[in-house]
């Protein structure tokens, strides 16, 4: 049973009233309903009232862009970005919100497969029952066979590409159905990257078995990241994944997009880099090693967030576990702080999985497969609410060429 998490006393309210809102972004009233009329700014009525209240992640968002007040027309906001309504998750100071449900809080006891079946809105039946297993074709399993080999995701994404054409029920548009279409993908997208036989066993013990030394001593700390790494609002994999499935192809395909997106270096490929100074800190002296980056004019990977910008509470929440552990005081305390002294930023999740990953002696690269595993709950999750929506993502360019030629 997953409890719910009482966000009334986080630090960061969720919503705002309009005197609220509109002293935050230093604009009248007027402008506000603007901001809102144009998608900006989610609101929505006040339980027992005629008033309304403004979401408070959409008001500092704007507020940190610095855009222009709308009425100023010719202009355009500064680092645009698309906006769509989503029921699945938010972003605040307190770590993300699945659908209510304060993820650092939900990653203290919850499984991948719990928060799957929450972010899916999953009320019916079981779809991680034990007989819910991937199809696999006799392409599919040559496909395995072949890339045995390769790397973890190009071998996930391989089986991936042929996986709807397998399953009769890959187009199944019930509300079961679509939940037990993403168990099935999730099973066959960490069996592929594991290089296991799909299996009904939880993906955090799954994980640990084929990747620890000491599988007992990292159970926890895989079952608490996955969770951790489930979802994260409208990311750049995730919206790749929902212009995906905005077109009508099967949730397979949709989630294949997600994967390949997230193979970029600032995406999910973060968590390499971050592993690769986590590697340098501990065979060198990590203050001189920061001060040579820094000096060179490189940033330093597993540091700074663009939306949390007073530190990742995810990785707070995992850095403390690590604290539980002797011996490991120059990754808990002594590189966040020279970091902190030198540029300011703070710890994000793929510091604190990299330094896991190395105490626990997990692959080298293992980070951005922990993730994919992860992420393929949330990626679900967006594709069956984009396709429950039949709405097409179509934007538009802001054309910036030569004027045509006339002839």
């Amino acid at each position: 049973m997953i409890k719910l998490i009482n966000m009334k006393n986080s630090a960061e309210p969720l919503y705002l009233t309009a005197r609220e809102a509109s002293a935050e972004l230093a604009i009248s009233p007027a402008t506000l309903y603007a901001y809102v009329s144009r998608g900006l700014i989610r609101s929505e009525p006040e339980p027992d009232s005629r008033a309304r209240r403004y979401r408070a992640d959409d008001v500092r968002a704007l507020k940190n862009r610095r855009a222009p007040p709308p009425e100023q027309r010719g202009t355009r906001l500064e680092n645009e970005l698309p906006i769509l309504d989503s029921a699945i998750s938010t972003i605040t100071d307190a770590g993300p919100i699945y659908r209510g449900v304060n993820a650092v809080a939900l990653s203290q006891t919850a499984t991948l497969e719990q928060t799957a079946t929450l972010l899916w809105d999953a009320n019916g039946a079981d779809p991680f029952a034990a007989d819910n297993l991937p199809v696999l074709s006799p392409a599919m399993r040559a496909v395995l066979a072949a890339t045995r080999d390769e790397t973890p995701l190009a071998r996930a994404g391989a089986v991936l590409a042929l996986a709807a054409d397998a399953d009769p029920r890959a187009h199944n548009r019930s509300r079961d159905g679509r939940a037990a279409l993403g168990a099935r993908i999730m099973r066959l997208t960490a069996a592929a990257i594991l290089n296991m036989a799909p299996s009904a066993a939880p993906l955090h013990k799954q994980i640990a078995k084929a990747w620890a030394p000491d599988p007992a001593r990292a159970e926890d700390f895989i079952r608490r990241a996955l969770v951790l790494l489930a979802e994260h609002e409208l990311n750049a994999s995730t919206f790749a994944l929902r212009v995906a499935a905005s077109t009508g192809v099967s949730l397979y395909d949709a989630v294949l997009a997600g994967l390949a997106a997230l193979k970029g270096p600032r995406h999910g490929g973060a968590g390499p880099l971050a592993a690769r100074f986590v590697a340098a800190c501990a065979d060198g002296d990590p203050q001189s090693l920061i001060r040579e980056r820094l000096a060179n004019g490189e940033y330093i990977p597993g540091f700074g967030h663009s939306v949390y910008k007073n530190g990742d509470p995810r990785a707070d929440d995992l850095i403390a576990l690590l604290r539980k552990s002797s011996g490991q005081e120059r990754f808990a305390t002594e590189v966040p702080a020279l970091v902190l002294e030198a540029t300011g930023e703070h710890p994000n999740i793929d510091y604190a999985i990299a330094v896991h990953a190395r105490v626990l002696g997990l692959p080298q690269n293992c980070e951005i497969a922990l993730f994919a595993i992860a992420r393929t709950a949330g990626w679900a999750a967006h594709g069956i609410e984009q396709l429950k929506s039949r709405a097409l993502i179509r934007p538009r360019a802001r054309y910036t060429g030569p004027a045509p030629v006339r002839r």
